[in-house]
């Protein structure tokens, strides 16, 4: 299975890098093949609703690194999301490059697996709620297949985190794929 891990933290060494570390280590334990594209270390320009991707053949007028994530993304049979939640909803680096797909959608409009994997510093999941819902309103519309949804509560360090059994979680979601 070809898997695209789209990460939207700016931390390298993360709670969040933490818990795509591990859900790719499963994944590659269990034989797929795992391209990462860490969003916010990427040069990403926002939608900007011309339609030039739409109305000429030509693709997105910007010329950036989807241009990387783009191939791998199309042919993958899974596409896993992963990042804090800063404000009641993913970031903005992987909302960014989530916005991006709209040069691609109707080519997204496959089957494809889906996972999301969030982490927080609060305790509640009402926190996660937007993230959750918009990660449901998406792969709804994409026609994808959701496998799973981690939300790593009360996680606001690294030392938290590795305090819980979220790092398992994921890595157990990554070696089931």
């Amino acid at each position: 299975m070809k898997i695209v891990v789209i990460t939207g933290s700016p931390h390298r060494h993360g709670t969040s890098a933490f818990l795509a570390d591990q859900f790719i280590r499963g994944a590659q334990e269990a034989g797929h093949e795992v391209f990462r594209f860490d969003a916010a270390f990427q040069n990403l320009h926002p939608c900007l609703a011309c339609e030039k991707c739409h109305t000429t053949d030509t693709g997105c007028v910007h010329k950036d690194d989807m241009e990387l994530l783009n191939p791998h993304l199309l042919a993958a049979d899974l596409v896993a999301f992963v990042t804090p939640v800063y404000y009641y909803d993913w970031n903005a680096q992987l909302k960014l490059a989530i916005d991006r797909f709209y040069a691609n959608s109707a080519a997204l409009r496959t089957p494809k697996k889906t996972a999301l994997l969030l982490t927080m510093g609060d305790e509640t999941m009402e926190s996660a709620a937007g993230a959750i819902q918009s990660f449901q309103g998406m792969t709804n519309y994409l026609g994808w297949q959701r496998v799973g949804v981690i939300s790593a509560l009360a996680c606001g360090s690294l030392e938290d985190m590795e305090k819980t059994d979220y790092p398992e979680q994921a890595y157990q979601l990554g070696k089931s794929l």
